[in-house]
């Protein structure tokens, strides 16, 4: 187990990207705005037909592949995350997946949802809160749920397949992501109060968490999330017995990793959700643990990338020559992989994140510092000491090293024309 692992870009795309590749994004150089997809934000685009991707090089191998994922961003028009996967499927009817019509949702339910009434009959590609609530008039049980169908999936590939050595499987699990809708078993694991009369929040506003939602809609809320954790837990467990059945698990070596967090108001702003310059433990301490097949189980507490995964699955697999920019952690728990990074950097959007064992600082990209924490002291980031006197050599020394990952340069699309497909302007409150 890592526990301090963290992206090297955010956020949905631009992760799948470098897990894809094994290749950093950061900072999003060549970024250009693909037609027909409702998110603009820098990095958020296909892969580039220059990379190889870590499927590609594991088929020239003589590896099985394959790959299913819930998260609709993948399959938006001109994305190309499919290369290299001998079999794929996308299960759809989650968040921005126009699966079932939005004319299913009625007043009633779309208020009790948080949803805003005045968009009810104006569905368009970019409202996923809608989408996702005609969604959810299609599931009736767990097992209609898409973490369900994509562990299912997942299962039934390495049982029909097991006969092809070695093999390969990407599995992309949506959930615990917004909307936070988790079914009644698994809410009522996180709250026990059958009077709750409130609104379920399925996407809340990013921004603090005061005045959009009231203390008991905040648990409530909490609680879906929650919920949603230990639904996807089950279905992971339900896949690993499967692989225990069926003689796999020894010889596998098995990776967890989420692309990112969110915020629950745990930090000084109290905000909720991931707005790019709310980089903050909550998003940017993503979870990181990998089964080796015969290695005693341990934590490591060195600083890691979320695509040093993807070097050690490289190492694993016998291929020496792939171009990436992680690190191979089998190596790096054994010792021979000489010392450990000192820092670390991200970007999202027009922010900038970088932290070593001293600082966690959050910049935007004309080297204002926004929040910078010493670690040393307060450890979960509780206390933004960003106009103190003593930050000032942790803002300089952050924004040294953010540009020398950049080769010196951030490039800047504040002026980039962000209409949508359908000619509506796209703004951080949509």
């Amino acid at each position: 187990m890592f526990t301090n692992a963290h992206p090297e870009s955010l956020p949905t795309i631009p992760v799948r990207r470098a897990l894809h590749t094994g290749r950093r994004c950061y900072p999003f150089n060549n970024y250009k705005l693909l037609k027909w997809c409702p998110i603009k934000l820098p990095g958020w685009q296909p892969l580039d037909d220059n990379e190889d991707t870590l499927a590609e090089n594991l088929v020239d191998a003589g590896y099985y592949t394959g790959f299913v994922s819930d998260t609709s961003a993948y399959f938006t028009p001109g994305m190309n995350f499919t290369r290299g996967f001998l079999q794929w499927e996308f299960v759809r009817g989650f968040e921005g997946s126009i699966y079932h019509s939005p004319a299913r949702v009625t007043p009633e339910m779309f208020a009790g949802y948080g949803g805003d009434l005045t968009r009810l009959r104006k569905p368009y590609p970019k409202y996923a809160l809608l989408n996702f609530a005609a969604n959810l008039t299609g599931i009736f049980s767990e097992e209609d749920t898409t973490t369900a169908k994509v562990f299912l999936w997942a299962m039934r590939f390495i049982e029909e397949n097991r006969i092809f050595r070695p093999l390969f499987l990407f599995v992309d699990s949506f959930v615990p992501h917004e909307p936070w809708k988790a079914p009644d078993s698994y809410l009522e694991m996180y709250y026990k109060n059958p009077q709750y009369s409130g609104r379920t929040i399925l996407h809340a506003t990013y921004a603090p968490v005061d005045g959009q939602m009231s203390e008991e809609e905040f648990k409530h809320t909490v609680a879906h999330y929650c919920g949603l954790v230990s639904m996807a837990d089950t279905w992971f467990g339900y896949f690993i017995q499967k692989l225990k059945r069926l003689d796999m698990w020894e010889n596998s070596i098995i990776v967890v990793l989420s692309d990112h967090g969110t915020n629950f108001a745990d930090n000084p702003d109290r905000i909720i959700g991931k707005p790019h310059y709310g980089m903050y433990p909550g998003v940017m301490r993503v979870p990181l643990m990998i089964h080796f097949p015969g290695m005693r189980k341990g934590v490591c507490r060195k600083l890691v990338y979320n695509i040093d995964a993807v070097a050690t699955l490289y190492k694993a697999a016998g291929i020496e020559n792939a171009v990436v920019d992680g690190r191979d952690l089998h190596s790096l728990l054994a010792g021979t992989d000489g010392k450990e990074r000192d820092y670390l950097t991200c970007r999202y959007g027009d922010s900038l994140w970088y932290r070593d064992k001293e600082h966690w600082v959050i910049m935007n990209i004309d080297s204002n510092a926004r929040s910078v924490f010493d670690l040393k002291k307060d450890p979960a980031c509780q206390r933004n000491i960003f106009l103190a006197k003593e930050s000032v050599k942790a803002i300089e020394k952050a924004w040294k090293y953010i540009l020398k990952d950049a080769n010196g340069k951030l490039p800047d699309y504040r002026k980039i024309d962000k209409t949508d497909a359908l000619g509506e302007k796209y703004t951080e409150k949509q």
